[in-house]
């Protein structure tokens, strides 16, 4: 058994991991990174974030083509299959993977791949893919091994019809019906995805609101698109079992429906992959979805120890667990890197996509803040007509004495883009972080960022 020592060890080559490793390796520690594939970029590159993202896009794409007149003159609309636009994330996934391998090498961060678990809080046994057991030791250690998808005991997933948000990604045909059971993010994404390709989809969701954190409004906008794209949302349902048959797959539900499809995509839920680390011989426990406590300072309760990313549970985001790992990393190092990343955006990647930031209207209600509304219909913004993306709009709550800007909500055309001028504006101190900033900012013409002085002059013309 070979023995290496390092200061830092990453367990995780995802967002959080690759943040703590590098921003740790800069300040000029030694850095060994585990993943149990082999293939750095974790769940995120390989099976979560980056092939949903690229299949969404794909998707986009071919309902442009097929709604949009001007593209007649090149042919008729065509059907695309899942397997064809799951080629294209595909090809995504290899130059991501090509990146991040490169990042590693430059910082001089050794990489290793294989099963890792604790021996005690400084050493760190993995069993090599090729059966090799190494052993390594460090003085600090990052936990950022992520997550994967809740499966729940009672549910075959071994059956061919039944798949979750990883195990889709080997679909070989486009079902003609789908049931998607669990309306999160994961879920409504894919309804998204594969409405857009012709599936009819049924979309479980087992409260009485799509993605009830949102503003209500864009909730409900996303509700209207969905069901206006053949997504059939059934509310505060819950399934009973799940029953596998040769063709196709039937679900019933507690509330006595039966609904039958031709497969099944569970997105209800996930778990931090912490199974296999042997934190009993540290003594760090885990909750009942496998995630890990930390301090603010994103250290476990041993103190060498720290976690970053989904493993640690909210906001379960990869933007976030880079950030988290990149402060877990500043934590160890003390170069005034560290922050406690809770300044984090929300991204939902249907179609049409969302983002929010801030406070939703119910909140402020509810908290008696006297606030207003600004808004900017995309439908009206030249840049938006000119991409033929009418839907959507740009939503600016503010305070109605002071003008503070308390809240913004996007959904539509690049709204996870155009949601980061409004979260720079709401960080700035005094009279910088009001409405007044959009009012009197000159925007390029056309954009979509426009649509800030659009809301910004809405919001005002409400006030007396």
């Amino acid at each position: 058994m070979a023995v290496y020592s390092y200061d830092v060890v990453v367990l995780g080559s995802g967002p959080a991991g690759e943040g703590a490793a590098m921003n740790a390796s800069k300040a000029g520690r030694k850095v060994a990174v585990i993943d149990d594939r082999p293939l750095v970029g974790g769940n995120c590159t390989h099976l979560g974030t980056i092939p949903s993202k690229a299949l969404r896009h794909s998707v986009r794409q071919i309902m442009q083509f097929n709604t949009n007149p001007i593209f007649r003159q090149i042919g008729e609309p065509r059907w695309f299959s899942f397997p064809d636009v799951l080629k294209d994330a595909e090809r995504v996934i290899a130059k991501q993977v090509a990146s991040r391998t490169s990042y590693y090498a430059r910082n001089r961060i050794d990489t290793f791949f294989g099963t890792a678990s604790f021996a005690d809080e400084q050493t760190i046994e993995v069993v090599c893919l090729n059966g090799v057991v190494e052993k390594l030791m460090a003085k600090q250690i990052v936990i950022a091994t992520g997550s994967r998808p809740y499966r729940p005991a009672d549910i075959d997933f071994s059956h061919p019809r039944v798949y979750d948000s990883d195990t889709i990604l080997r679909l070989s045909h486009t079902p003609r019906r789908l049931i998607i059971y669990g309306a999160g993010v994961i879920g409504s994404e894919y309804a998204s995805i594969f409405s857009g390709l012709g599936v009819l989809v049924d979309l479980i969701d087992n409260r009485d609101q799509l993605l009830s954190f949102l503003d209500d409004e864009i909730s409900d906008a996303l509700s209207y698109h969905l069901r206006n794209n053949n997504v059939l949302i059934r509310h505060n349902e819950e399934y009973e079992s799940i029953e596998g048959l040769e063709n196709g797959v039937i679900l019933h539900l507690k509330s006595g429906k039966k609904i039958k499809a031709d497969a099944l995509l569970w997105c209800n839920g996930r778990t931090g992959n912490t199974d296999r680390l042997g934190l009993q011989n540290i003594g760090v426990k885990v909750n009942s979805r496998g995630q890990i406590d930390v301090d603010e300072h994103y250290r476990t309760s041993a103190s060498n120890v720290y976690a970053a990313g989904d493993v640690i549970g909210w906001p379960a985001l990869a933007s976030a667990a880079y950030d988290q790992g990149r402060s877990a990393a500043g934590s160890i190092v003390d170069n005034d890197s560290w922050r406690h990343v809770d300044d984090v955006p929300t991204g939902i990647y249907t179609i049409p996509e969302i983002s929010s930031l801030g406070k939703t209207e119910r909140e402020l209600t509810q908290a008696k803040i006297p606030y207003e509304v600004g808004k900017a219909f995309f439908k009206g913004m030249a840049r938006a007509q000119i991409a033929v993306e009418p839907v959507g709009m740009l939503k600016i709550l503010f305070h109605r004495e002071t003008l503070a800007i308390l809240g913004v909500h996007c959904f539509g055309y690049q709204a996870s883009e155009i949601v980061h001028i409004g979260q720079a504006i709401m960080n700035q101190k005094g009279e910088a972080n009001t409405l007044k900033y959009f009012v009197n900012t000159t925007f390029n013409y056309p954009t979509m960022a426009e649509a800030y002085r659009v809301a910004a002059f809405d919001g005002l013309n409400r006030l007396f």
